[in-house]
């Protein structure tokens, strides 16, 4: 692996799991036993290593994604299938990620932006004109403002005044979200996969 690659990977990981704002350039040196001129060879400051952080995380996760729903034999799959995948995703996560992006990095927060507004909310919509097409959500959804609906959910697990992190887990908020949201969606038939769905991850 590139010392570059390095640098990201381990930074990810103290980020992921301190928060950005608390982790400095002198512990990711210190995390990856290296001096702190090799690292500042690499990046300039830590803003740059945020957004080489960013960038490489969301180009990983588009790929997984689109990969993911592809599999899906149905639009419902593919939300479980998602949910899954958001477990894995948020196991770690420290709840003042979206806050201190916002506050403190404010071109690696645009980043996010454009890739929410853009890739996640194409994603919401195309399950939703699945899920109708399959006769699986009702018919009279209206697709622009659920889709737009679900997206802000995803920030609001992340929001302290509604979510404090002294009592509620971002991974919690998250899967509780998502499947709050596709019980409102579904037809009888529907209704009758996902509990088909819910058996099969019980019996795991």
């Amino acid at each position: 692996m590139e010392i570059k690659d390095r640098i990201l990977q381990s930074a990810q990981g103290l980020f992921m799991r301190n928060g950005i704002k608390s982790v400095s350039m002198d512990d990711i040196a210190s995390h990856l036993a290296m001096s702190k001129k090799t690292l500042y060879k690499w990046f300039e400051n830590k803003d740059q290593i945020v957004y080489g952080v960013m960038e490489h995380h969301l180009l990983l996760n588009k790929r997984e994604c689109d990969v993911l729903s592809q599999r899906a034999s149905s639009a419902i799959e593919e939300l479980f299938v998602m949910m899954g995948w958001m477990k894995k995703q948020f196991a770690d996560v420290h709840p003042s990620i979206f806050y201190d992006l916002q506050k403190y990095h404010p071109a690696t927060w645009q980043m996010w932006l454009r890739f929410k507004n853009q890739f996640i909310l194409n994603q919401i919509e195309s399950n939703l004109q699945r899920g109708i097409s399959e006769g699986l959500y009702r018919p009279d959804l209206d697709v622009d403002v659920l889709a737009r609906l679900r997206l802000a959910e995803i920030e609001l697990a992340f929001n302290p005044e509604v979510y404090p992190a002294s009592q509620f887990e971002p991974r919690r908020v998250q899967l509780i979200h998502a499947e709050h949201f596709m019980l409102g969606l579904v037809t009888l038939e529907g209704y009758n996969l996902i509990t088909q769905y819910r058996h099969l991850a019980e019996a795991k």
